[in-house]
Formats: structure tokens, C-alpha cells, sequence
């Protein structure tokens, strides 16, 4: 079967695998027999691969072609596509344990271009035609295909690990028929051992994943139970460290294997049933075995996280050669008739022989477009060389003058016009700097380029006609400025707009000096441009030099394809050619994309001596190549191999020869050669004659070279580069290699180093840049005793490599190219090519592909970008991802961080054709480069994370004593100031009596405005009204509820005045009101649970509510989500009777319940606390005097008013402090987003309270707004305080913004503040109106995660700000106490805040779950010092700080920091992390993430992400994500998943509900755009 090798990897196809009858053996016969297949090729027989393994062609794979050429007697191992064999041998290693990936979810519209029978199963009975393993129906019957084998035999079978079973059972449900994948999720998670773990993967088809509930008579696998979840955040030595030898490896290096896991289970043998739990599952599982064991040393970062440093490996290949002596070049031959100059020449060629052709040009069709000839040169030059001088500018001011630098933008396809250009620059004696043609503004290096001219003060560019009109222009025709482009003067150098030199006007040829002949630009490795100047001595000795190593003679032909703009392509097709009067064919790349042969047929045809190619010319010449009868190469005597550097141009150099052999080629005739931009050429084969004397190769052990080591490889390594040689020193010049980092000191001779060169013909500096120049130009080697090599200085070439046996050089890669991952170094080359031999060219989009490394987290981490193929599937995407992975792993052992995929064509191009790597880098790390798979890896690569935090035993008190509490260190408590004297309202005990106090002494006083969405009033109560309403209730509850006094009743109401009516109704009948918000007429399914929940919860004997509401309760709707029929009986209010009760209740006993308060916390949980008469009134007491409120106050409010401190506010302080509430529903600023600000205005209120919501709302809603709403009169300038409700950390970020957009509104910085609430007592903290203002402080973030508070200055790495939490209230005690010991904290210490009030709340009524836990929330001592006060406590983290500001009362002031819940708090690697913290990092990740909720699962760091954008965007996200969360929070993420907006729930205060997130991902309902699990 030959998909049996595919990796263990989910698959959306279930056609091969799905019964055992269907699969080959995977016995170890049978496996041995499969494998000794595989390795065939690395055996010494022949190889011969099987033919579905059969690779095409390619410069990575030339299996097909071993004829070999020197009749066998060169060793096999030197062949140049053992590579790729090695690649599929360490792969089939890779078999015997294979690598869970589980693969993402993807959304249908994010899967691109993909042929739809990818999900379709096809029709044959590939195992069940229902498209699932068993099917969805109640019996519960297997499908008929299946009937013999029922499901607790492959349960039991999984689970024992049989290894006869190979069923790897993949489902596709495209229909989403019902919850039938149960059976592929048991034996993903329980079968890896020995078979592909294939999990249904609906979420890539967007169709609904049902829940799965057990059908009666399914025997169903048991329920998850995550009790005991494995840790894979921690080295535990738990687990052995699985590792295992490559072979013939003399190192102790262990080449890591990825997670073997046998078992898919929780830790607790429970195998898992839902399908995204399985999936994080395998990832757990793969992830379970830590990949490297723990190494001991640490260095601290600046704080007692410690960061884990790479200590090396004492057995690490260390050179041992001598020191290397530096090598001499042949002399260089001084001929008698080299002219003095370039210019020289040009000048005698163009006299003496006219006619001679010089170059070539060729259309499209490869037909002769136009033909150069010397005699044309010369003239057309002198002309370019007068205009310049003599046309630009005016007489007085020449635009030009020598010695000043000119662009030359010209077209690829017009190398004629552009030689032109470049020898009139030269006779001008002016600097050309030749340049790609900028194609629109936003090119990938243009703007670089633009720098580049800046810096060399270049005004003028010359150009072509053709190329001058394509340039893009402005309506008024004028060429505009480029992105980062100096202004440029446009000259057009075509001859028939030149004016004629006069006769007696002739250039000035001089022999060559120290001045500068030409800058060539050179694009570095993080994209940035420097041009490199060449002076004309150098020029002149360059070319002779090439003349001499190329033995080049007069008139010969030569094809250049190369681009003659820079590089080999300008020294041999425009300088050296006119040296020796040589005539030039120039192919240029776009004849080349059409006919990729057509250099070969302009070889024959001219019958060339020399071509200039790159390895890829060659390859594509392969590709293309169908035997074609005419082709002869016998006339070529040099094949230039421009990019022989790159240490894989061996494989196309030896498949080009396999193929064209039989043409004529002569092996002797390619000549690799190795240049640098800075040094030139830096050495070249020589042609020969001589076809007896083979090229030199070395075979050399990959994992020498990362710690820079030559070692020749033993035969059976995988890990191997061969590499050949590029030549001899050029002549006149002297070589060596340095180290390439710190001071350059010689290598020994086996040892890697910078080659550096010693020569007149090499660039002598950066342009402008002297600091650079001088490290790169002017090196002065030294031998290990410090003393240096050459009195003269070497330039620095960026090639590593060494000086080889009989003084060849070879390359093995780029400086530019180099990654250096946790101390050893990877060559971004060698990966490149190990990851085309996976599968060369069958996926790999033209073998586009691109590695590179980014720093996160203190260490290179590597990333590879590949072009996959138009009609690759997902599956293909996967599989190949996987091995990439694999092999990447053997042959280079390192891990990769992220692998992504982008569609054909997509990626960033340089001018010709090739990737542009520094510009696909910035598109990786800014979020924009559009991925359509992503898989990223960082739980094996990152093995630098801190040690976890290991808890400190428990302490006794004595010890705290003296260990928190040093000397005079102040303990951490402070109170609000005393509830002073009592003032007339203040006699009462109750609210009711208040009340009727207010209606008797002020009836027409009104206390209550309501006001609609469009700003105007909807209604209003006065004292008297409020009163008499109150009682006509309390008259229907006893009447019509025959309620007893203490009962309690349900108010569901929308917030306004019905509501406030009812509340006090319920207190006169001696009621306990409970308000409950109504069901969203829009969302009953969601919405009416809750509300049946508390209804029942609190015990309510009825349930009061409007008529509206109350037909809404007996809806068809309401019946489909709840049982109608349980409701207590339902009053509705709009129908009240006419008369008074007989008597108002009086409460006997203050400390009886007044009212019950319900909220869902953020953690999900409901609780109700019990609010008693006095504390009711003492909590109403403590506003009126923090906000100082009195009858002639009015106050704005737009909160909830359901519970905590909004009810509060909105109920009961009106009546208690008799001032005006103006009443603003929330929902309304869904329409009128305005109407809040705009009622403050309207009523010149002075205090506000809202909730973050409806902050937000205004921020986002009214941000572009501001203008109109100050012509409409908005005016905010009268507000004194505007106090943010809130039960959590203050949101800095939002209240500044707001503050600062409301700033031109009048809104005075000062008054925008916050409260703090919790359920054991709704308010704590409310700035009120006098007092210091709130303060800021900045605190470690990494000591927080430590439970310690550590104050920096703002702006300090991981500083995180903290904004006090508004003024403790009056008659409220604050102590901070160690959560886990009870004893109490120093100031500035971070602890559970505890809290002891009149108002405190006197219980939980029910808490829905966990009664047990909560029984000392209300009631806990401290364990030492005050032991009698009781305090409740509030379950949030907090500290408290001494400032130095003053209190009303001129004590000082004691701030309250509130940092978080304990309960949403998050323990990873053993510290605590808070969510928001997370998030605020992701957030700022990229620009389409608004919203973000973080939480864990089986100690895994889930991320949920909302992307405002293009679907397209989601994976960009995943890397950003990852990247932001191991930089700030030392985290690796475990998942990353994508939604659309508005999927994180948000309750009414505006926080996340993180818990029913999570528990909609594990019950797979959030419809994710994307899903990605990191390995």
C-alpha cells in the first residue's frame, strides 16, 4: 500500500485506512521489509527507489542519472543527491515512532484552492458509507461494513496497544451526521503506539459538531475526567528521558525524538471523549516527554526569574588542526597589450574595430533584437559622457560634475542601453550606480534602494525611453517621488535625444587611479541597501585577473543570463568582455521564464565559448529539457557556475552534467565560481584541459559544521554536506579565514571560518559609512599569537568556508545565511535543501522556499515560509509540514519554531524572480504575511524558559513575624473614615421608613428620571409617588400572592422606574425582593435559563414582572428553552389595585435579610448574598458621605441595576439621600451611543457613575464624533466625578483614552475614577468628591508572578501599570492577609484583600456548586496578631500602599492596588499568572486582534483571539501570538484559536466569561475560523 509512509497525522480523507482488511501488514516483518525498501538507496547496491517514491528530477534528486561518469572508481558517497537519500532514510526512521501533530481546524472559506474530493469521501466502501465510524443513531448500531467487530473489542484492542490492529480511523463528516466520530476519537487517543492517529476534522468543514451524548445501548468509553492532568509546562522526572544515538555519532549530542505516546488518556487512564479534548490531548501527549534533558546553570535576567543558558556540550567537536597559513594566488601576468584603463580599451576597440559586435540583446521569442557593436559603444558613450557633463544644469551650474554619482535604472531586457549609460558615466569620469527599476512605489527593496541613492547624493538618474514612460506618473506627467527616493532629475540617454558632442570636445582617458569607477548596491541581511564602491585600478585589475583565471581571449563569444547589473553578470558581461573586445549574448529573465532552454540554444547557436549561469538556470534547463535532437555543447570550454558559494549548486551541477553529457559537455568544462559583493570574485575553477583530474568534494558531517568543525563523514551518517570546490585564489590575491565573530584570529585547518581576502581587486568601502567600512574593509588577521598576518588589510568576504587540500577553496555557506540556535550553527541554505528533499518539487511550489531565523525569547529561532502548490490538499499541506519537521530534526538536530505555508506566487520577489528574504522576514513579524497553514513547534524548541517556581513550604506564624513583618515595617491595613454623626434621615433604621419619612416631609420632591434613547424624559417619580405606588404593590403581593412576610419574590424587569417601585413594594409587605435581569427577547434560548436558574436558586414564592415581560415568560420560545410550567406564579404590575394596605411591615430586628443580590461571577459561578436592613442602610450611609449627596444633588447613572454597587445606586440612594437620580438604561446607548454624555451635559450633573461598558462604548462609538458633539452644545466641563462601577483590576488603558477623548469636551482628567466591589461586600473603594486623586504605580510584572510587588519607574521593561482603586469608603476596615497562612501582610506586600464594614454582607443566600468551600468568606480571623475582628474575605489579590498625599482628614493616605481574582488567577510552571495580563500582550500583537481571552486546559495554555479582518489574517496570527507570550510571559501556547468578533461572552459589567469560553471550545461551539495547535 504505498500511502502506508505517510506521517501519523489527521487526515480529512478516509479512503485507505479504514479497516484492517484494507491495510498492508505493519508487522516488523513486514515493517523490516518496507524499510530495507526505503533505505534501498543507501545500500551498496544500485539504487533503485520504489516508483511511487520516485522523486522528479531536481537539483536536490538526480537518482535517475547515475551512469557514472569516471567509470566508477570515484567512491559512491561522494555523489551529490545522497542528500535527498538521506532525507527519506532518516524519515523512514522516523516511521518506527511516530509524531502526533494534530492537525488545525480550519474553516471552510480559509481553505484555499482546494479540490473539493479532499472532503467528499469517495463512493467506493472504503469502510462505512455514513461518513463516521459508528453511526449517530439511538440504536447504536455499527455501520454493516463493521458488524463483526464490536466496539469494546476495539476499545479493549486500543487500549492494550495490540500491535496486529492498524486501523487509524479518520471521519469526515460533511453533513455533520450527528456525534459519530466517537470511534476515531477513542482510537486517536488510545492507538498511537503503532498506527496514524487520524481525528475527524469537521471543524475544517464548518459543520455543526454535535455534542456527543451517550445513545442508550452505545457502550460508551467513560467520561472525561481531567482530575489528574499531565504536566507538560515542567521537567518532572517522572517521566524517563526517551533518547536515542544517531548512529556512528561520536558525540553525546542526543538526537531528540518527538513524543512517542502510546496511550491517548488524561492522566488518570481516562480515555477522552470530546473531539477537541482529544486533539489537545495528543498534544499533550506529544508533548508529555520533555525533548532535552533540563540543563543545571541559569543567568539570572535581571530578577530572579532565570532564564535557562545553554551551557556546552564538553563533548562537542573542537578543532584540532594547526593554525591555517594563508594562501597565495598565482602571480598576476602583467600582458603587454592590457590597456591602462577600461576606458582604454573601450576607446581602441571602438577605432581600431568598429564592426566588432559587442553584445546581443534578445526579444522575447528569443529572436536578435539588436546587436552592439564597438564602433556603436564608443560613440554613443562619448555622447551619454557630454550630455551629462555638459546638457544638465546651466553652463555656470552643472547639474554634474565629475566625481558625482548618477542612477542607472534600466530594464533587465535592455542591457544594450544600459552598457551604453554605464561607459558614458565612465568616460564622464561621474559614479554610475546601476539599480533595479523601482516598479511601483510600494516595491519590496525599493525603498531601501532609495536610501541607498540618498546616502550617495545621487540627483540625476539616467534611463531608457522605454523604461521612462512605464515609470508610473502623476496626472500632471511628472514621475513622482518614490517611497524614501531622493528627488531625481529623469535622463533619457537614448542617442536621438542626445545633442551631438562638438568636434573638438573629447573625453578625458587617463590611466586608472584611486578615484571610484562604479557602486554597486548590496542588499544585507535584514534588507537593508549599502552600495559597495569599486576604484578604477581595482576595476582594471578585476578584469584582468578574471582575463587571466578564464584564460578569455579576443573576440570570444560568451552567454551571460546572470543580471549584468551587479555581481558576475557585470564583471564578465559588461567590464571584462570589453577588456578582451569579447561579444556578449544576453538572455534576460523574462526570456528565460518562457523558454527556459533558450541559453543552451544560444550556445549551440553561436557556438559560445563560456556561459554564465546560476545553479538555477540549470535546474530549470532540466526541468525543461525533453531530448531535444539538436543541442550541442562540445563548443562551451566554460560553464561559470555564478552561485557556486552556495554549497547545494553541486546537485544541479551534477545533474546537469548526468543529462548533458551526451550533448557534448565535458565535466572538466563547469567552473564554479565564489564572489562576494565586497570582495568581488573571490575564487574560481579553472577550465581545463585535462579531463582525467576530477573536481575536488568533500563529504563533510553536518553536526561538525554547526559548531564550526571540519570532519569528514563516515559512510552510514544521514547528516551530511558534500560540498566541491570552487577553485583557486585568484590570481594576485592572498586568502585566509578568520573566526567569524569577536577578533579576526586565523582558523586552524579544520576549522570554518570567514574567508577573507587580500587584494587590489576588491571594493575598498561602503558608501558613507565608515564605522562599517572599517570592520568589513580593513581587517587585519592575526595569527594566535596576536600577531597580524599582512601589512595590508583584508576584506572580509561574508562566505564561510576553508582552505582545502592542494589550495582549493570551499564554501559551505553565507555569513548572511547563518543561524545560531542555542550556541551551534545552522546554515539557512542546508536547511533550505533538507527540506526539498523531503518531497523535492512535488509540493514545494517551484522549490520557492525561504528559512530564517527571528529572535524570541534571548535565542535565534527558526522559521521556514514555503509556496505550496495551487492544488495541494490540507492533508498534503500537513503531511509534508510533519516531515519537514522529522527531518529537519535528524540531519541538522534542531527543532524548527514555525513552518508556514502561502499560497503559489505570494511571496515577496527580488527584481529577478528570487525570494526576498529580509522583506518576507518583516511580513512574518509584522502579521501580513497571509499564511493558508501554520505549524508552529515552540514546545520542542524553546528549551531556554525559566525553572518553575517551586512553593516554599508553609510558614508558622512566629516565623512570619519575623520574616514578612521585618522591624517597623508597618503591617498592611487601612480604614475610610468614620460614619461620624447621624443627621435626621439618618435615625432611621430602614429604608422603608425612610421612604415614608420622604413622602410625608418632601412629597412632591422628585427622586427618579428616567430618560429613553432619544434623550428625553420617559418618566419620572416624586416622593409621594413613589410611596403610594410602593404600597398599592405591597397590597397585591398580600392579596393576590397571599404572600407571608419574609417571603421571597423575583423582580424581572427592565431597568427604569417599575423596578424601583417593586423594590419597595416587596419591603412594605415584609418581602425579600431579588432582581433578576429579563430574559433578551432576541435570545431566550441563552438568556431565560439564567433567569430560571435564580428564580429558582433564591427560592422565589413568586415572580413580578411587567405584562410584557410576563407574555414573554409564556412564549412558544420560552417553553422551548425552559419547562414553563415550573414557574412560581407571575404578578404582573401594570394591572395594580386601587387601594392601601391596611399596615406597612416593620422589620422587628435590623439584622433581618432586606434583600438578596445575585450575580454570575467571571468564573461562572452564581452566587446570591444576603444584604440585611442594616447594612442596607450603613451601606447607603457610607455613598452619601463619600459622594457627599443631599436632596439639591442630581446624579447621573447608567449601570445595570441588578446587583452589587449599580443596583444600589440606582434603588436605594436616592431615597436614602433624597438627591435626583437621572436614570440612563445601558441598552439605549446601543442607539444613541451619545445619550449619556449628552444627559450629563443636558442636567450639568457633577458626579456620573457608568460601567466599562458603557465607557467603552463611548470610546469606540463617539472617538470620530467629538467635533459635532461640542457643536451640539456637549459640554462636560461641570463634572467632578465620573466613577466607573467595577468588580476588577481598573482598566488604565480605557480610562485614559476616555479621559483623553473627552479632554476637548471639558472633561477634566481628575474626575474620571473607579470602584471596587466584590460579593462579600459591593463596595469597598469609590472615589468620591474630596481626597487626594487616585495614584498610579509600576509594578514588575515577572514579581507579581511570584505573588511579590516589586514598584519600577513606568516605562521599564515588563512594568506594568497599577491605578489605586478610588477611596476606601467610609466605616470600611481593609487588611491584607497571606491567603494560604491567614497572617497579615506588610505594606506593599501582595495579598487577599480582606475586608471588615457595617455593610459587609452577612452570607452566601446559596452559591451554586461549592457551599462547603465558602463557608469562611464572611467570617475568617487573622491566625496571628488581631485575632478577634472578623473579616470577610474577597478572594482578590491586592496590595496596599502608604503615600505620601494627605487625607480630608489629614492622615495619610493608604492607596488600594487591586491586582486580581484568585479565582480567575491562572498557576502555570508554578506562578501566577493573571488573564488580562496575557491578553493585554496579545492584543497588542497585531492590529486585527480586538479582543482576546486566555485560560487553561490540562495545564495548556489555551488563547482565544477575536480578528477584526480578513479571514485571511487568522494565521498570522498564531506565530504573533506565540512569539508575544514567550517574550513578555515566558508561556509557551498551546493553542491558539481564531473567532470571529463578538465570541469571547462578556456579561453586564463588560468582563469576560473565560470559563463558558472554555467550556464552548472543549463542547466545540465556537465555529473558530481557525485552530491551531502548537507542538
Amino acid at each position: 500500500s504505498p500511502r502506508r509512509d505517510v506521517p501519523p497525522l489527521p487526515i480529512k480523507r478516509h479512503s485507505e485506512c479504514l479497516l484492517p482488511s484494507l491495510t498492508g501488514d505493519i508487522t516488523q516483518k513486514g515493517y523490516e521489509k518496507k524499510r530495507s525498501k526505503l533505505i534501498g538507496a543507501y545500500l551498496p547496491q544500485p539504487p533503485t527507489l520504489p516508483p511511487e517514491r520516485r522523486a522528479p528530477v531536481t537539483p536536490a534528486s538526480s537518482t535517475r542519472y547515475h551512469r557514472r561518469r569516471s567509470s566508477g572508481s570515484r567512491d559512491e558517497r561522494y555523489r551529490s543527491d545522497v542528500h535527498t537519500e538521506a532525507v527519506q532514510a532518516a524519515l523512514a526512521k522516523h516511521k518506527e515512532r511516530k509524531m502526533a501533530v494534530p492537525m488545525p481546524s480550519k474553516r471552510r472559506s480559509l481553505v484555499v484552492q482546494t479540490s473539493m474530493d479532499a472532503y467528499t469521501p469517495p463512493d467506493t466502501s472504503s469502510g462505512s458509507e455514513d461518513e463516521g465510524s459508528v453511526q449517530g443513531d439511538s440504536q447504536g448500531t455499527p455501520t454493516s461494513s463493521q458488524g463483526s467487530i464490536n466496539m469494546e473489542h476495539w476499545i479493549s484492542q486500543a487500549i492494550h496497544g495490540s500491535t496486529t490492529s492498524t486501523t487509524s480511523s479518520s471521519s469526515t463528516q460533511s453533513g455533520g451526521s450527528g456525534a459519530a466520530h466517537r470511534l476515531a476519537d477513542v482510537m486517536a487517543q488510545t492507538h498511537i503506539g503503532e498506527c496514524l492517529a487520524l481525528t475527524g476534522e469537521q471543524g475544517a468543514l464548518g459543520a455543526p459538531l454535535l455534542a456527543s451524548a451517550h445513545s442508550p445501548g452505545r457502550s460508551a468509553p467513560a467520561p472525561c475526567n481531567h482530575s489528574a492532568p499531565p504536566d507538560v509546562t515542567t521537567y518532572t522526572s517522572e517521566h524517563p528521558i526517551q533518547v536515542e544515538r544517531p548512529q556512528g555519532s561520536t558525540t553525546s549530542r542526543t538526537a531528540p525524538k518527538y513524543g512517542n505516546a502510546e496511550l491517548m488518556e488524561t492522566g488518570d487512564g481516562v480515555p477522552v471523549s470530546s473531539r477537541v479534548s482529544a486533539k489537545i490531548q495528543q498534544l499533550v501527549n506529544t508533548l508529555k516527554r520533555p525533548k532535552r534533558p533540563p540543563l543545571r546553570e541559569f543567568f539570572v535576567d535581571d530578577f530572579e526569574e532565570l532564564l535557562e543558558v545553554q551551557q556546552p556540550d564538553p563533548n562537542q567537536p573542537k578543532p584540532e588542526g594547526a593554525q591555517m597559513l594563508a594562501m597565495r594566488g598565482e602571480q598576476l601576468g602583467v600582458v603587454t597589450n592590457w590597456p591602462p584603463s577600461l576606458e582604454a580599451a573601450l576607446q581602441r576597440w571602438g577605432t581600431i574595430s568598429p564592426k566588432a559586435p559587442c553584445l546581443t540583446t534578445m526579444d522575447t521569442n528569443g529572436k536578435p533584437l539588436y546587436i552592439l557593436t564597438y564602433g556603436k559603444l564608443w560613440t554613443r558613450s562619448m555622447k551619454v559622457a557630454y550630455n551629462i557633463l555638459h546638457k544638465l544644469g546651466t553652463k555656470q551650474e552643472p547639474m554634474v560634475r565629475p566625481g558625482d554619482r548618477v542612477a542607472l535604472v534600466f530594464p533587465n531586457n535592455d542591457p544594450a542601453a544600459s552598457m551604453v549609460a554605464f561607459y558614458g558615466c565612465l568616460l564622464a569620469e561621474v559614479v554610475p550606480v546601476p539599480i533595479e527599476v523601482p516598479l511601483t512605489r510600494k516595491d519590496a527593496g525599493s525603498q531601501q534602494i532609495g536610501f541607498l541613492l540618498g546616502s550617495c547624493g545621487v540627483t540625476v538618474a539616467l534611463t531608457s525611453d522605454a523604461c521612462h514612460k512605464g515609470l508610473p506618473k502623476s496626472p500632471t506627467g511628472e514621475i513622482p517621488q518614490f517611497k524614501g527616493w531622493p528627488k531625481l532629475l529623469w535622463f533619457v540617454t537614448e542617442s536621438k535625444h542626445l545633442s551631438k558632442p562638438p568636434r573638438d570636445w573629447f573625453p578625458h582617458i587617463k590611466d586608472a587611479n584611486n578615484d571610484t569607477a562604479y557602486i554597486e548596491y548590496k542588499t544585507c541581511k535584514d534588507g537593508s541597501v549599502l552600495g559597495v564602491t569599486v576604484t578604477r585600478i581595482a576595476l582594471l585589475t578585476h578584469c584582468q585577473a578574471l582575463t587571466q583565471a578564464c584564460g578569455y581571449t579576443e573576440a570570444e563569444t560568451i552567454v551571460n543570463v546572470l543580471d549584468f547589473k551587479k555581481d558576475v553578470g557585470l564583471w564578465h558581461g559588461i567590464l571584462t568582455s570589453v577588456m578582451n573586445m569579447m561579444h556578449v549574448i544576453s538572455i534576460p529573465y523574462s526570456l528565460m521564464k518562457v523558454n527556459p532552454l533558450s541559453w543552451i540554444q544560444k550556445v549551440c547557436q553561436y557556438k559560445a565559448k563560456v556561459a554564465c549561469v546560476k545553479s538555477r538556470d540549470m535546474h530549470w534547463a532540466l526541468v525543461a529539457h525533453r531530448d531535444q535532437r539538436d543541442i550541442n555543447l562540445s563548443s562551451l570550454r566554460m560553464l561559470i557556475v555564478a552561485d557556486g558559494a552556495n554549497p547545494w549548486s553541486i546537485s544541479s551541477c551534477d545533474a546537469f552534467l548526468n543529462v548533458f553529457q551526451s550533448k557534448g559537455l565535458r565535466q572538466e568544462v563547469i567552473c564554479p565560481c565564489a564572489s562576494s559583493p565586497e570582495a568581488l570574485t573571490v575564487a574560481i575553477r579553472r577550465p581545463t584541459d585535462d579531463s582525467n583530474q576530477p573536481p575536488g568534494r568533500g563529504v563533510l558531517s553536518m553536526h561538525g559544521l554547526t559548531y564550526g568543525v571540519i570532519r569528514v563523514d563516515s559512510e552510514e551518517k544521514l547528516s551530511v554536506l558534500t560540498v566541491q570546490d570552487v577553485g583557486l585564489v585568484m590570481p594576485g590575491a592572498i586568502m585566509c579565514s578568520v573566526k567569524p565573530d569577536g577578533i579576526p584570529q586565523l582558523c586552524r585547518t579544520d576549522e570554518i571560518g570567514e574567508l577573507c581576502v587580500c587584494a587590489i581587486a576588491t571594493g575598498t568601502s561602503y558608501y558613507g559609512l565608515s564605522g562599517m567600512t572599517k570592520n568589513t574593509f580593513e581587517v587585519f588577521p592575526v595569527t594566535s599569537s596576536g600577531a597580524p598576518v599582512s601589512e595590508y588589510p583584508f576584506v572580509r568576504t561574508g562566505l564561510l568556508g576553508f582552505i582545502g587540500p592542494g589550495g582549493l577553496v570551499f564554501v559551505v555557506g553565507k555569513m548572511d545565511g547563518l543561524m545560531v540556535v542555542s550556541g551551534r550553527r545552522h546554515n539557512a541554505d542546508d536547511i533550505v535543501a533538507t527540506a526539498l528533499a523531503v518531497e523535492p518539487m512535488k509540493f514545494v511550489y517551484r522549490g520557492r522556499i525561504a528559512v530564517f531565523s527571528v529572535t524570541v525569547l534571548h535565542d535565534e529561532r527558526i522559521v521556514i515560509v514555503a509556496e505550496q502548490r495551487p492544488d495541494s490538499t490540507e492533508e498534503d499541506s500537513f503531511q509534508w509540514m510533519s516531515r519537514v519537521l522529522q527531518a529537519i530534526d535528524s540531519i541538522h538536530q534542531v527543532g524548527v519554531y514555525c513552518l508556514a505555508l502561502v499560497p503559489a506566487n505570494t511571496l515577496p520577489k527580488t527584481p529577478l524572480g528570487g525570494i526576498h528574504l529580509s522583506e518576507t522576514k518583516q511580513l512574518f513579524l509584522e502579521g501580513s504575511l497571509h499564511p493558508c497553514n501554520v505549524l508552529m513547534c515552540p514546545h520542542t524548541c524553546v528549551t531556554n524558559l525559566p525553572k518553575p517556581r517551586q512553593k516554599q513550604p508553609e510558614i508558622g506564624p512566629a516565623s512570619v513575624m519575623v520574616g514578612n513583618l521585618v522591624s517597623g515595617k508597618r503591617i498592611a491595613q487601612a480604614s475610610g473614615r468614620d460614619l461620624g454623626q447621624i443627621e435626621d434621615n439618618d435615625q432611621f433604621l430602614f429604608l422603608s421608613e425612610v421612604l415614608q419619612w420622604r413622602a410625608q416631609t418632601t412629597p412632591d420632591h422628585v427622586l427618579y428620571t428616567l430618560l429613553n434613547c432619544r434623550g428625553t424624559i420617559a418618566s419620572s417619580l416624586t416622593c409621594v409617588q413613589l410611596h403610594k405606588r410602593a404600597e398599592k404593590i405591597a397590597v397585591m403581593l398580600m392579596e393576590r400572592g397571599h404572600l407571608q412576610d419574609g417571603d421571597h419574590v423575583a423582580l424581572v424587569y427592565p431597568p427604569g422606574i417599575d423596578l424601583i417601585a417593586a423594590f419597595y413594594g416587596c419591603l412594605y409587605a415584609g418581602c425579600v425582593p431579588i432582581t433578576v435581569r429579563p430574559p433578551h427577547p432576541q435570545n431566550i434560548a441563552t438568556t431565560l435559563p439564567t433567569v430560571k436558574m435564580i428564580v429558582e436558586v433564591s427560592r422565589s414564592a413568586c415572580l413580578m414582572t411587567t405584562q410584557l415581560i410576563c407574555k414573554l415568560l409564556r412564549s412558544r420560545e420560552a417553553a422551548a428553552a425552559v419547562d414553563v410550567r415550573a414557574w412560581p406564579p407571575i404578578l404582573d404590575t401594570d394591572d395594580l389595585p386601587k387601594k392601601r394596605p391596611a399596615q406597612i411591615y416593620k422589620p422587628s430586628n435590623p439584622d433581618t435579610l432586606a434583600y438578596l443580590d445575585f450575580s454570575v461571577s467571571t468564573t461562572g459561578m452564581l452566587a446570591g448574598v444576603k444584604m440585611s436592613h442594616a447594612a442596607t442602610s450603613a451601606f447607603c450611609r457610607s455613598i452619601k458621605l463619600q459622594c457627599e449627596l443631599y436632596p439639591s444633588r442630581e446624579v447621573a447613572i447608567c449601570l445595570d441595576p441588578y446587583c452589587g454597587l449599580g443596583f444600589v445606586l440606582w434603588c436605594l440612594c436616592s431615597v436614602y439621600s433624597g438627591h435626583q437620580s437621572i436614570l440612563i438604561p445601558p441598552s439605549e446607548l446601543e442607539t444613541n451611543p451619545a445619550l449619556w454624555l449628552l444627559a450629563v451635559s443636558q442636567y450639568k450633573v457633577r458626579d456620573t457613575f457608568c460601567s466599562y461598558s458603557v465607557m467603552e462604548l463611548c470610546t469606540k462609538g463617539l472617538g470620530s464624533q467629538t467635533e459635532s458633539l461640542k457643536a451640539r452644545g456637549l459640554d462636560l466641563s461641570r463634572v467632578r466625578t465620573c466613577v466607573v462601577v467595577a468588580e476588577e483590576r481598573p482598566r488604565i488603558a480605557l480610562t485614559q483614552s476616555f479621559s483623553k477623548l473627552f479632554k476637548d469636551l471639558g472633561l477634566h482628567p481628575r474626575a474620571v475614577s473607579t470602584s471596587f466591589g466584590c460579593r462579600v461586600n459591593l463596595a469597598i473603594c469609590l472615589q468620591g468628591t474630596s481626597g487626594p486623586d487616585p495614584t498610579t504605580v509600576y509594578v514588575d510584572m515577572r514579581a507579581l508572578r511570584h505573588d511579590r510587588v516589586r514598584l519600577v519607574e513606568r516605562g521599564s521593561p515588563h512594568s506594568l501599570p497599577l491605578m489605586e482603586s478610588g477611596k476606601i469608603l467610609p466605616g470600611v476596615r481593609i487588611i491584607i492577609a497571606n491567603p494560604e497562612t491567614k497572617g497579615p501582610l506588610g505594606d506593599s506586600h501582595l495579598g487577599e484583600i480582606w475586608v471588615h464594614s457595617a455593610h459587609n454582607a452577612s452570607g452566601y443566600f446559596t452559591i451554586y456548586g461549592d457551599e462547603s468551600l465558602q463557608s469562611d468568606h464572611f467570617s475568617s480571623r487573622l491566625s496571628f496578631g488581631d485575632t478577634q475582628t472578623v473579616w470577610a474575605r474577597t478572594g482578590y489579590l491586592g496590595f496596599l500602599r502608604r503615600t505620601e498625599l494627605t487625607d480630608a482628614n489629614g492622615e495619610r493616605h493608604d492607596a488600594l492596588y487591586v491586582v486580581g481574582a484568585l479565582d480567575e488567577a491562572m498557576e502555570l510552571r508554578g506562578m501566577r499568572y493573571h488573564p488580562i495580563d496575557i491578553e493585554t500582550s496579545v492584543i497588542r500583537a497585531h492590529k486585527s486582534v480586538t479582543e482576546c481571552a486566555v485560560f487553561t486546559w490540562t495545564n495548556l495554555l489555551v488563547v482565544v483571539v477575536e480578528l477584526d479582518g480578513s479571514e485571511q489574517e487568522a494565521l498570522d496570527l498564531v506565530p504573533l501570538v506565540t512569539n508575544v507570550v514567550l517574550e513578555e510571559h515566558y508561556l509557551v501556547v498551546g493553542v491558539v484559536v481564531v473567532v470571529d468578533i463578538g465570541v469571547i461572552p462578556i456579561n453586564s459589567r463588560g468582563e469576560k466569561q473565560r470559563m463558558h469560553l472554555r467550556d464552548g471550545f472543549l463542547a466545540d461551539q465556537l465555529d473558530p475560523i481557525y485552530v491551531a495547535y502548537n507542538m
